[in-house]
């Protein structure tokens, strides 16, 4: 039997809880830094609980900066969850700590990083490149070879044109059209995607 721990007892988790269910894990322990949540789906979170050897873990926060926190701080072995209602290409790379939900394409030669989400419905085009932490929320679209830095966030419905690359830290408006590059630590919105806004990265 596989065994999971999570990071995390929120909204996000609920989901991510069920891929796990779907992919045959047994959920082992839920964990969250806030006291007062005791359980999720019919699980106690922050109980006491036994990490079996053979158990992965898994940060199931939607916020990137915390679950890189959490991967930096925590010694564990971490796993990829990846709903069976996914689409991933046999060529493509998905690193520990992913998630993939349900509806979302991976094709042929796409790279994703260590603890990304690709959400529900979203797709990822040949060639793509996500670095680590970073967050593609429901429907998003990426074109072929497009790059994204960690720890950007790219919302609901938002689509990137082939070959743009998106720098790290970034925020991409939901809904947002990417059709040239954008740099480091900025918010980007509307349709074409403009700057309204530039974070120290």
């Amino acid at each position: 039997m596989k065994h999971i721990y999570l990071y995390g007892a929120s909204g996000h988790a609920k989901v991510v809880l069920e891929i796990a269910e779907a992919g045959g894990y047994t959920v082992a322990g839920l964990v969250d830094a806030n006291p007062a949540i005791e359980e999720l789906l019919g699980y106690p979170v922050n109980a006491a609980f036994e990490e079996k050897t053979e158990g992965n873990w898994l940060i199931a926060i939607g916020k990137n900066t915390i679950r890189k926190k959490i991967a930096e701080e925590k010694k564990r072995q971490f796993g990829t969850l990846i709903h069976p209602q996914a689409t991933l290409s046999k060529r493509s790379y998905i690193a520990e700590g992913t998630v993939i939900m349900a509806g979302a394409t991976v094709n042929a030669e796409a790279h994703i990083g260590r603890h990304c989400i690709v959400n529900t419905n979203a797709s990822v085009d040949h060639d793509c490149i996500l670095e680590d932490y970073v967050h593609l929320s429901p429907n998003v679209a990426l074109a072929g070879g497009v790059q994204v830095g960690e720890g950007t966030h790219i919302g609901i419905g938002a689509c990137v044109i082939q070959g743009v690359c998106i720098g790290r830290w970034c925020t991409v408006g939901a809904g947002a059209v990417i059709i040239r590059d954008v740099p480091d630590g900025t918010t980007v919105v509307g349709n074409p995607g403009k700057v309204i806004r530039t974070n120290a990265v």
